[in-house]
């Protein structure tokens, strides 16, 4: 086994936390092409190793995924809100919620979403007007958000329930970018920035009660010949049986309202930002558009080559989960090297996804290069992870993805004044920073 893997310099006391703290998607980019497959960064309270060659990340996510738990400091804020929903839980809490979430999510399920996606789809269409200017980010957040509570929890937001869920993503998405102060500060301790994520937190929570008061008594039962299975009709469902706590319950629809929407609207807000400065890319999407007659159904999203293309080739360049961690349960080898039980494995799409190892001209959008993946290893790409942890959404995403683009396309060109390398806002997910400002052509 090697020695110690090589490591950034970094600073007394906060070690390489700043310089990650202060542009991580450069400092990804930096150490993937400087130090090779694993690289020691020293970014607080976890000894961590970034792994960049995809077949130990293939190793990590599948092969030995039994030997990986979610790292320790995910149980702080993030805990608080996402408690032990599906993206956090372990052990046997998370193979339960997984086992009954999945009959929400299955394949034989996605054709009977897609008039859904294109009636939500449609109605924000119907309101844009030629010349508008339009936040972009927050068009599809809004969308995005509208789908998943019908698909997912049967409900239709109030307007009330809608801005109140806007006005607290910021502060909730504020707590969670790298600050090197925070990595050394107790998340007890009042600071201001935890005294707004905790207010903000309490304005979701009480949504999150709305909703699931407004649905108990209409989940169905279990001897009904055609029960609801929706996520929350299945959850009520099990609460009924005694299965699910009133906590669990809450941390699962907090799960699915934010993880549910925010990708998917980050994957389109690229998406239109990359086809607006490709408008050669852009007419030859409209054409795939226009070529679908009537609604968009299922089966026309079938025949979606491109626009399929031009969302994958969106979330490699930007890729809403940006890196993801394990921690081993022991003490494993990776890259050669021996990492410890209980330190922090990052595993960085934003890096892998940019290697020039595996991508001719990485930082070029071509949708294209997805006609022919030749010999690329398969965890070159891995927006929606891997294993038995992949995002349990990930067809439904693509889905959703595809049906609002087309439906957007047939009807608007979206045009922007920015050009090249996005600046980006470090959160949970990568998002523009000052939203997407656009503006709308009617075709």
């Amino acid at each position: 086994m090697r020695p110690t893997p090589p490591q950034p310099k970094g600073e007394p006391l906060f070690g390489n936390a700043r310089q990650y703290a202060d542009d991580p998607f450069r400092f990804l980019t930096a150490c993937e092409r400087s130090y090779g497959d694993v690289v020691s960064l020293d970014l607080g309270p976890l000894e961590t190793y970034m792994l960049t060659d995809p077949g130990e990340i293939q190793r990590v996510l599948i092969a030995d995924a039994d030997e990986y738990i979610k790292p320790d400091f995910q149980d702080d804020a993030i805990g608080e809100l996402l408690g032990d929903g599906l993206l956090l839980s372990e052990g046997d809490v998370w193979q339960r919620q997984r086992e009954l979430a999945n009959p929400a999510f299955a394949m034989t399920r996605l054709g009977q979403f897609t008039d859904t996606i294109a009636d939500h789809a449609q109605a924000m269409v119907d309101t844009w007007q030629d010349g508008d200017s339009r936040d972009i980010e927050l068009e599809m957040t809004q969308v995005t958000l509208d789908v998943i509570c019908d698909l997912m929890l049967d409900v239709e937001l109030t307007h009330g329930q809608r801005e109140t869920i806007r006005e607290n993503l910021e502060p909730i998405g504020m707590r969670f970018e790298p600050d090197p102060i925070r990595f050394i500060t107790p998340d007890w301790v009042p600071t201001p920035d935890n005294r707004k994520y905790r207010a903000a937190l309490d304005e979701l929570d009480g949504v999150v009660s709305e909703i699931i008061a407004e649905r108990s008594g209409t989940e169905g039962h279990e001897d009904d010949e055609d029960p609801p299975m929706d996520v929350l009709s299945i959850l009520l469902r099990a609460q009924n049986r005694g299965e699910q706590s009133a906590k669990q319950l809450r941390d699962e629809v907090v799960t699915i309202l934010l993880a549910g929407h925010d990708t998917t609207a980050l994957t389109l807000t690229y998406s239109w930002y990359l086809l607006a400065n490709h408008p050669e890319i852009e007419r030859a999407v409209q054409a795939e558009a226009d070529a679908v007659e009537g609604p968009v159904t299922f089966e026309a999203v079938r025949q979606l080559d491109l626009i399929e293309r031009v969302i994958q080739e969106s979330m490699r360049l930007y890729p809403p989960v940006y890196v993801i961690f394990r921690q081993p349960t022991r003490d494993v080898e990776l890259g050669g090297y021996r990492v410890p039980e209980g330190a922090a494995v990052m595993l960085p799409q934003w890096a892998v996804h940019r290697s020039p190892d595996f991508w001719d001209e990485p930082d070029r959008f071509e949708p294209d290069r997805w006609l022919d993946q030749g010999d690329r290893p398969r965890f070159a790409y891995f927006p929606f992870g891997g294993g038995p942890r992949h995002c349990i959404g990930k067809h439904l995403a693509m889905l959703e993805a595809q049906v609002i683009l087309t439906t957007v396309a047939r009807e608007f060109s979206l045009d922007t004044d920015r050009e090249g390398e996005l600046d980006l806002l470090p959160s949970l997910t990568a998002h523009p920073r000052g939203g997407m400002p656009m503006t709308l052509r009617q075709r």
